[in-house]
């Protein structure tokens, strides 16, 4: 069979060179997929030198609907078992919102993967719960999550890697180089102390009542501790970030503007 000019390569021959994509690359994949887990986190709905607005803040928490797929299943959970005291209902009631805020998004076509998320969460604690026979198996992941993240934050700041420098770092591209840079050092091991306090009271408040078998109120503060201390420290997050990484590229451009940086 003849062919218009080109020679033909089978479909597993390798590729010539210089037809690589540098994707291909293990270290630039993982690069790009590390940057992309960051931008997903909710400093990353905003970058570090922008002002922080309460249309992103919202966007960050996942929007109005992702709002309330955070917050009805726990509600549910609240207001069934203070009304039956009966486990049953009140752990599976929560799976079916999450399981119908999934169908939801399905039906529009629309990201699933948060929700699919919560759903597994969910449905999760209500496994524990369920063959535990108790209603505290329902907060124990919640607790685990809290003091794994406690852990996280702890050793990144023992180890002088913040993980919210970390994560700056990926959104900025600047990789470590804000570990050389005082200022921005300064901030981001306050930043990552701030987020570990949030952890820490979590578990200072709810364990007690975990181990005590108050339910009720664990749940109820559960929810309060969650998507409202989340989005309030999120918010200091950034203006704390924008400060130092504004007050920074300011400088910069003043430098330059002299001349004295080529």
């Amino acid at each position: 069979m003849e062919h218009d000019g080109a020679t033909a390569r089978p479909d597993d021959e390798r590729p010539l060179p210089g037809d690589e994509s540098p994707l291909d690359d293990p270290r630039v994949s993982l690069a790009a997929q590390l940057r992309a887990a960051a931008q997903k986190a909710g400093i990353g709905q905003v970058a570090p030198g922008e002002v922080p607005t309460a249309s992103a803040l919202l966007s960050a928490i996942g929007g109005v609907r992702g709002l309330v797929e955070s917050i009805v299943p726990g509600l549910g959970f609240v207001v069934v078992f203070t009304i039956t005291g009966q486990l049953l209902p009140s752990v599976l009631i929560p799976v079916v919102l999450a399981v119908l805020f999934v169908v939801a998004r399905a039906v529009q076509r629309g990201p699933v993967a948060q929700a699919l998320a919560g759903v597994l969460g969910i449905a999760l604690s209500a496994g524990i719960a369920l063959l535990s026979g108790r209603a505290e198996g329902n907060f124990v992941p919640g607790v685990v999550i809290n003091a794994i993240s406690l852990l996280a934050m702890l050793v990144s700041i023992a180890v002088r890697w913040p993980l919210v420098g970390v994560i700056v770092g990926l959104l900025t591209n600047e990789g470590g180089a804000w570990r050389q840079d005082r200022a921005k050092r300064r901030v981001l091991v306050l930043v990552t102390w701030l987020w570990a306090g949030l952890f820490a009271a979590r578990l200072a408040v709810q364990l007690p009542l975990l181990l005590s078998g108050q339910i009720t109120a664990l749940a109820t503060l559960k929810l309060l501790m969650g998507v409202p201390l989340y989005a309030g420290l999120l918010w200091v997050t950034w203006l704390l970030v924008r400060t130092v990484y504004r007050g920074r590229a300011s400088g910069d451009d003043v430098v330059d503007a002299q001349g004295t940086v080529s």
